[in-house]
């Protein structure tokens, strides 16, 4: 037997297998952005495609506890007659990628990226890697089962979003003015953070397109900036952009352009920072599943406010009260503005990684270099949390309103994530 699967075996720290582990998370979320889905479905694809690789480890040696210990109602399988039979990591692997392709449109894809990745896979006994593969069929069934249950389903049949009469409320904007995204998603399934309610932000600050009023000012706020944009201002604002849609208009012609999601951006921290933290497969698996709840009960969380306050965007306000021909640097996203998503779920996903990490992790996030960005550094994850808010108003389509409290409302999701499921979830760290 390979010496190799020995160690995966055992569960100690291997950097061949965690390598080809952060090759697959790559995978999928290279799929994400070919498939152009939105920043909260892409979430679910992250949260039940990470949760298939970290139940797969549970026929370890027995240190990985189930997700059933943090949500009883998972189905989760047996893996008692397979854990001196597998080589777990391979399962881990086979499980993360065959889920990731049951979600996607492009499942060809998915699929030919799960033999690539396998492929590079050291040499098993037939035995094994059949019995490998068949647990990890079994934890993406139960996966999938589990899946069926959290009111996507329900939300696909329900009725096309409405736009209201009035002044107030939301509307779609340039260039495309695309159709509302996922206004249903408050009603899905959180995985940590249970009644919407205890996790609602303050209420937004009431319309009002009289220059006295609060409202006029903080709009006059994002508009004023723009005109004053720092170098340093833009490069975060672009940055931290993550429009998996970003449409260019040239005469009749719409162009294009696909990018990675605030999710996936996050994830992509994860294993930054799991890399230069050395982690081993299991606490890696572990990293990636943890900041996808974190990052999905936050986009849940989001949008029941975005869809309950309905606020107009800056653009839609500025070009009707200020300047009907003021653009903002980014392209507005085609949902309500209240509150900030970046902000909610940057925040939820930085005090997840400060209770994996601690407070003090500085990294090099290099996520953005394939799209012709450099790297940025930070001395912590709420640095980049709070740089990654405070680029919505330097990009011109979040008011300061939306960008505070959301920051406010992703840290109390964060939190209880952190304090539900990473001791529960989080196995020891491998030498």
């Amino acid at each position: 037997m390979a010496a190799f699967m020995l160690t995966a075996m055992t569960g100690s720290h291997a950097q061949p297998e965690t390598a080809l582990l952060h090759r697959a998370q790559d995978a999928i979320t290279t799929v994400i952005v070919h498939d152009i889905f939105s920043p909260p479905v892409a979430s679910r694809i992250y949260l039940y495609s990470s949760l298939a690789g970290y139940e797969a480890t549970t026929a370890g040696t027995g240190k990985t506890a189930s997700f059933k210990s943090i949500r009883p109602d998972f189905p989760a399988p047996d893996p008692a007659i397979y854990r001196k039979q597998i080589d777990v990591p391979y399962s881990s692997l086979y499980a993360m990628l065959l889920t990731a392709s049951r979600f996607v449109f492009s499942d060809t894809a998915m699929l030919d990226s799960l033999q690539t990745i396998l492929k590079s896979y050291p040499a098993l006994p037939a035995g094994v890697k059949k019995a490998s593969e068949a647990w990890a069929h079994t934890v993406s069934d139960s996966v999938m089962s589990w899946s069926r249950t959290d009111n996507y389903a329900a939300t696909r049949k329900l009725r096309r979003y409405s736009h209201l009469k009035d002044p107030a409320a939301w509307i779609p904007t340039p260039p495309g003015y695309m159709a509302a995204v996922e206004p249903h998603w408050g009603k899905m399934r959180p995985v940590i953070i249970g009644s919407l309610a205890e996790y609602r932000p303050a209420t937004p600050m009431p319309f009002g397109k009289d220059s006295g009023s609060a409202f006029f000012k903080q709009a006059m706020e994002v508009y004023q900036a723009s005109k004053k944009m720092s170098p340093g201002d833009s490069a975060i604002a672009l940055f931290w952009d993550c429009n998996p849609f970003h449409l260019t208009t040239q005469g009749h012609l719409n162009l294009a352009t696909k990018k990675l999601s605030p999710g996936g951006h996050w994830m992509s921290i994860a294993g930054v920072c799991s890399r230069k933290a050395a982690y081993g497969f299991n606490r890696t698996v572990s990293t990636y599943l943890l900041t996808a709840i974190a990052l999905y009960d936050g986009f849940i969380s989001c949008w029941d406010e975005k869809y309950r306050s309905n606020t107009i965007r800056p653009e839609t306000f500025i070009n009707a009260y200020i300047d009907e021909n003021w653009r903002p640097l980014l392209q507005t996203p085609p949902f309500p503005e209240y509150t900030s998503g970046h902000s909610v779920i940057s925040a939820a996903a930085a005090e997840v990684l400060t209770a994996v990490f601690g407070d003090s992790f500085a990294f090099d996030d290099d996520t953005e270099t394939a799209y012709g960005l450099p790297i940025r550094s930070f001395a912590s994850f709420r640095q980049a949390a709070s740089e990654a808010a405070v680029s919505r108003f330097y990009g011109g389509i979040h008011y300061r309103e939306a960008i505070e409290n959301g920051s406010v409302q992703g840290k109390k999701i964060g939190l209880a994530v952190a304090a539900q499921a990473v001791n529960g979830l989080l196995p020891p760290k491998t030498p």
